[in-house]
């Protein structure tokens, strides 16, 4: 493919609508791909402009858009340039209003205003811990928001001309088809800003009035945490480590979409890969690179489900086994007959809390004396926002609120509410933090699972001495972390019980 960009360089406006692109810049000449039905006055301009004799190649139209998303992708996102941009009076607002107003933005002599506004995007995204870029064309303008600590924020709302050339210019940067916008697509940018890795899956979907696009940043020193850096109070800390240093059994994180299930595995993992374990992952899709760890990507299109990848490594002699989610009966019964054998398994279950997990299992089709002999333990968790120390405000709590939570009227005399400041983007809250609770399948609960208890018979056993997710809140309610709203936003109310 084509060497680094030069000033002699085509545009990718130029490229694109003229259906030319370099393939290679050679000495004494410049190999240049021509799609199939390039006019050829255009080769007249692209000899101008690259200043060598050209070797033409014809290329089909898959094999044009590949060679144009390879040569244009290479342009990345500039830490040091969106900077600058952003130190600029007005931030996004200024790169905004400083592109040119044409009908088509990148039909200049470069594509640069785009690129630099995707840089502010990015790295603004970044700068404010942000986990998604929303971008949503409507009909009348543009909707960019940011999920700062689990929820959307509108940050830009600018004309509907800029949807175009934005996502063209992303799904470039991603390596996606740019011509093809009547199906999803997925792609990714790897990017350094400030010295960070910072690893962006991109996803499109057509919408009513074009496509949509979300970008996901995967920050690598936001998810290798260590066990003691997730928030868990000091008695779920040390239930959790004693599981883990148990030589076998299944141990399952439940939570909704975006409640910090993996870090929390990958935090597991980090206790169990100590240079002698064979670890194991199969993941959907592979966040974040572990060291010294081998993963494994699914693909449903080729067969690479988790039940038959997990069947595949279970000859590779693995010592640990981590299996990103357990969606069927077939992965289920893999990972119980894996777990059997004698050694520890991970994995996820989508259910609201760690009594629904085993009934989930159940449901499956996973017999009771299966799941009371091989089941280690059961984590649920949520994520709430922390509220700012700045703006946040005292309040007296009702004795409703208090029961709500486990917490007695008189020994708690106020709780705190979300006010908002400049420091807090006003919305209250600045941060976030790990509510918990946990099953380990102790005797009682074992006798309970094999005579097929019900899921009440279970929580009111498993929680006799150890808090549920609502009185795990309760604490941070009690010391002014965060609020009740903001606990109720997270977590339903009849798993106060």
């Amino acid at each position: 493919m084509a060497d680094a960009h030069t000033e002699t360089d085509l545009s990718y406006a130029f490229a694109r609508d003229k259906g030319l692109v370099v393939l290679e810049r050679r000495e004494k000449d410049v190999r240049l791909g021509v799609k199939h039905g390039a006019h050829p006055i255009t080769l007249i301009e692209a000899r101008r402009v690259l200043r060598k004799p050209l070797q033409l190649q014809p290329l089909n139209h898959q094999d044009f858009e590949r060679a144009l998303t390879e040569h244009y992708a290479r342009e990345g996102v500039s830490g040091d340039e969106a900077e600058a941009a952003l130190d600029a009076p007005g931030g996004l607002a200024s790169l905004v209003e400083s592109l040119p107003e044409t009908a088509d933005l990148l039909d200049g002599e470069n594509d640069a205003p785009v690129i630099r506004l995707i840089n502010g995007l990015i790295y603004e995204a970044v700068d404010r811990n942000a986990s998604d870029v929303h971008i949503e064309p409507h009909e009348d303008n543009l909707s960019v928001r940011y999920r700062i600590d689990g929820v959307l924020q509108e940050v830009l709302t600018p004309s509907r001309r800029l949807a175009a050339p934005l996502i063209s210019r992303i799904k470039v940067m991603a390596r996606l088809d740019i011509a093809e916008k009547r199906v999803p697509q997925d792609g990714r940018i790897s990017l350094s800003i400030g010295g960070r890795s910072i690893d962006v899956r991109v996803s499109t979907l057509p919408s009513r009035y074009g496509e949509r696009v979300t970008m996901r940043l995967l920050d690598t020193r936001n998810a290798l945490l260590g066990l003691e850096e997730l928030g868990m109070d000091d008695v779920t800390l040390e239930r959790v480590r004693s599981v883990l240093a148990q030589p076998n059994g299944i141990t399952l994180v439940t939570g909704p979409t975006g409640s910090g299930k993996t870090t929390t595995l990958y935090s597991a993992l980090s206790v169990l890969n100590n240079g002698e374990r064979n670890v194991m992952t199969l993941e959907d899709p592979i966040e974040y690179g572990l060291e010294g760890i081998t993963q494994t990507q699914m693909h449903h299109k080729v067969g690479l489900t988790f039940a038959a990848t997990l069947r595949a490594i279970l000859r590779h002699d693995p010592d640990v086994v981590m299996v990103g989610e357990i969606r069927d009966l077939e992965t289920a019964k893999v990972a119980f007959e894996f777990a059997a054998t004698g050694r520890p398994v991970l994995s996820t279950v989508h259910t609201n809390s760690a009594a629904g997990a085993i009934q989930r299992l159940r449901d499956m089709g996973i017999e009771p004396y299966v799941l009371a002999a091989t089941l280690r333990a059961v984590v649920a968790q949520r994520l709430v926002r922390k509220l700012c120390d700045h703006c946040k405000q005292p309040h007296e709590p009702t004795d409703q609120e208090l029961a709500m939570f486990g917490l007695v009227p008189g020994e708690v005399q106020q709780i705190w509410r979300p006010r908002g400041c400049m420091a807090c983007g006003n919305s209250g809250y600045d941060g976030r933090l790990g509510v918990y609770e946990l099953i380990t399948v102790d005797s009682q609960l074992r006798e309970l699972i094999r005579n097929d208890a019900s899921e009440d018979q279970l929580q009111d056993a498993a929680f006799a001495d150890f808090d549920t997710l609502f009185q795990n809140a309760g604490r941070y309610i009690a010391s002014g972390q965060t609020s009740i709203e903001e606990v109720l936003r997270v977590c339903r109310r009849e798993e106060a019980r």
